[in-house]
């Protein structure tokens, strides 16, 4: 049977887990991208909290075992929970590669303004030639940067991936400040 307690207790298990889960997804995440400082943090939080429910779930498992169905749950929930918290942060640097054949220059010039770095290198595709657009830009811009570049040429081709290292910090595309950097005044 179920009672008020056992269902209390776990709820706050599967609650507690989702964010010990959650920060695990991003410790690992940001432990990937180098940012030890930071994981090591998120290794403090995550762990306290991961101790204080397993400590509550060994003690009480054996005569409430609906608890380990809660500590499961909070479990799976929380690596979607923190995938989720990591794609909406977007911490680090992503390079983007984009061969266009007609708005090469028109893109360049675009992004540029915007104060976004672009290199730009000619070459041969298979039908002609192209000009290949390398950016070096922060993750949370890589959306806003995409679609530019699919309204100047829907026919480009792009290929993105994870840049772990970047020698000096790259200007932002002009934008306004939004949630907690707008709080701190970052870009």
């Amino acid at each position: 049977m179920l009672d008020a307690g056992t269902l209390l207790t776990g709820i706050l298990i599967f609650l507690a887990r989702i964010c010990d889960v959650s920060l695990g997804t991003v410790r690992t995440i940001v432990t990937v991208q180098g940012r030890g400082v930071v994981a090591f943090f998120l290794a403090i939080f995550e762990i306290l909290i991961w101790i204080t429910v397993i400590s509550t779930v060994v003690q009480k498992v054996a005569s409430q075992p609906i608890l380990a169905l809660f500590y499961a749950l909070g479990f799976a929930t929380g690596n979607l929970v923190g995938i989720a918290v990591e794609r909406k942060i977007a911490l680090g640097f992503m390079i983007l590669r984009v061969f266009t054949r007609t708005a090469g220059r028109a893109l360049t010039e675009r992004l540029r303004n915007l104060g976004q770095p672009v290199t730009v290198f000619q070459g041969e595709g298979m039908r002609g030639p192209v000009d290949e657009l390398y950016i070096a830009c922060r993750r949370r811009d890589l959306r806003r940067i995409l679609s530019i570049v699919n309204e100047e040429d829907p026919e480009s081709f792009y290929i993105t991936e994870m840049a772990r290292d970047v020698c000096r910090t790259i200007r932002p595309l002009s934008a306004e400040c939004s949630g907690w950097r707008s709080v701190f005044k970052r870009k």
